[in-house]
């Protein structure tokens, strides 16, 4: 395979099922969302929710990454989309929307490591830096199509949104298919798991040791912990802000930061090369200060305005920032094992900031004091690790 070519059939193949992989991703946590509205469960379960989500991805981390780089990676995501296709089959049939989105945490936990991970086996060089971009704008794409349907069809029919999520985890596995299968990054490594636990403490303090990785994994757990603030952000201010109760409005606010992040991580494919992928970190500094101003709001054409720039900086800010640890990661513990140590810094983030949501919401807080709060720690956060970086 000839590495320099950034779309190549297996590079398409793996944009194509990432796009409907995600989709059916964001579209099912809208259904699920209203199908816990419709049980009228508490306000707090909802970031619970997310959090039996991330708790998935955390018990599994020292797994998942030795999994991805010990088989063909396009394999290993073919049957991530099968784990998560079953856990929406649970949900639909009924059973516990807890335990169902326990499952499609596991199947995305295994998939995260073999679909970043395969871009540094199929492209090298800057050529990396573009198909994050490709990649993200691919993800972000389908988070804004299927944020839009799954809230859209919700209000529909719930049954009907979590079938039509079933459908596109199928449509990703066929795509999975075409992925030509590669060699797998390392081989002779044991299956016990006290060993596989241990192999991942130790890639995770190589990555640590080294100044730019552990800028990397820092940066992306913070990011991915107030993004997942911001989620359900919008979703608590649509009713106060707007007094909408419906489930399409939060949906189409999540989609416009969605094309802002389209257009930051193309601008970041474009500009940013590889030796240069820490020059992003001001961008989050930006988003920081651009959620307090959101969460202030209450002009809906500023409101939009300001979402799609918290997406653009957002993008810019992340895109290089995966580069960077995907290429470290490549050429020491192997990129799937890389990506599985940022995940669980990435998702410890996200509890973590969940925690302090649910904490929040059940405590009384306005949801503007809330995003001003997170806006505030999160900017701080970025900002003494941009300095810390221009000291080193």
């Amino acid at each position: 395979m000839n590495n320099q070519t950034l779309l190549s059939r297996g590079m398409i193949a793996t944009m194509f099922a990432q796009f409907f992989s995600a989709c059916a991703d964001n579209a099912l946590l809208f259904a699920i969302l209203a199908l816990v509205k419709t049980l009228h469960y508490p306000e707090w379960s909802k970031p619970v929710l997310q959090m039996v989500f991330v708790l998935a991805f955390i018990i599994s981390a020292p797994f998942v990454g030795q999994i991805a780089d010990r088989f063909s990676k396009g394999r290993v995501m073919l049957c991530s989309n099968a784990i998560k296709l079953f856990g929406a089959f649970v949900i639909c049939i009924g059973i516990s929307p807890f335990l169902g989105y326990a499952l499609v945490g596991i199947g995305a936990a295994c998939y995260s490591p073999a679909k970043y991970g395969i871009l540094g086996e199929l492209t090298n060089g800057d050529n990396l830096v573009k198909a994050n971009g490709l990649i993200e704008a691919s993800t972000i794409a389908a988070i804004l199509l299927g944020s839009v349907a799954g809230g859209y069809i919700a209000d529909l029919n719930v049954f009907m949104s979590i079938l039509m999520c079933i459908l596109m985890f199928t449509v990703a596995m066929l795509a999975n298919l075409f992925i030509p299968k590669l060699a797998p990054a390392r081989t002779g490594m044991s299956w016990n798991i006290l060993a596989m636990v241990r192999e991942f403490i130790k890639s995770a303090k190589i990555l640590l040791s080294h100044q730019q990785a552990r800028i990397t994994l820092i940066g992306t757990s913070l990011f991915w912990g107030a993004g997942i603030t911001l989620r359900f952000l919008l979703i608590d201010w649509v009713p106060i802000a707007l007094g909408i109760s419906d489930n399409k409005t939060p949906t189409i606010l999540n989609a416009v930061v969605a094309i802002g992040i389209v257009i930051g991580a193309g601008l970041a494919a474009k500009f940013v090369s590889m030796k240069q992928s820490t020059r992003c970190i001001p961008a989050g500094i930006l988003m920081g200060i651009a959620v307090i101003c959101f969460s202030v709001q209450s002009n809906m054409a500023i409101s939009y305005l300001l979402l799609i720039i918290i997406g653009a900086l957002g993008g810019y800010f992340l895109v290089p920032l995966n580069a960077l640890l995907q290429n470290f990661g490549k050429q020491t513990i192997g990129a799937g094992s890389a990506i599985a140590v940022q995940n669980c810094g990435e998702y410890s983030g996200m509890m973590i900031m969940l925690g302090l949501y649910s904490m929040s919401v059940a405590l009384g807080f306005s949801t503007i004091l809330i995003g001003v709060g997170f806006g505030v720690l999160f900017s701080l956060a970025i900002t003494s690790l941009w300095l810390w970086q221009k000291r080193k």
